[in-house]
């Protein structure tokens, strides 16, 4: 079964910068369309980015395009989410996961963004 520990969130100031990490076991990882994904605390889990085996990005949300890019090492079973220009409204839980998930998430890493 797959695992993501997710890494990287804090607290940072609006306009901070953050690279989110996650690493991914128990799959062949280089054969899989990967995401992030984020929940606010009272909100539904969506999308925020997504990328092929090859490193293409596939598509990303309307509110961080042009400000979030996510990346991938598949020798080190890695994505990455790179966040510049943040904002109070990107504060959340940010998970990565297929990008057709099944199966349990991981933890999360949480982003706070302050005013």
């Amino acid at each position: 079964q797959a695992q993501f520990v997710e890494s990287g969130g804090g607290l940072v100031q609006a306009g901070g910068s953050l690279r989110l990490s996650c690493v991914v076991s128990g799959v062949a990882f280089n054969t899989k369309d990967m995401a992030w994904y984020r929940q606010a605390l009272g909100k539904e889990r969506e999308m925020v980015a997504s990328i092929t085996p090859s490193g293409l990005i596939i598509n990303r949300a309307d509110s961080v395009k042009g400000r979030f890019t996510i990346s991938r090492d598949n020798t080190k079973n890695t994505i990455y989410l790179r966040m510049n220009s943040l904002k109070p409204e990107d504060t959340a839980v940010y998970y990565c996961h297929f990008r057709n998930p099944s199966g349990s998430w991981g933890q999360g890493t949480q982003v706070t963004v302050s005013s």
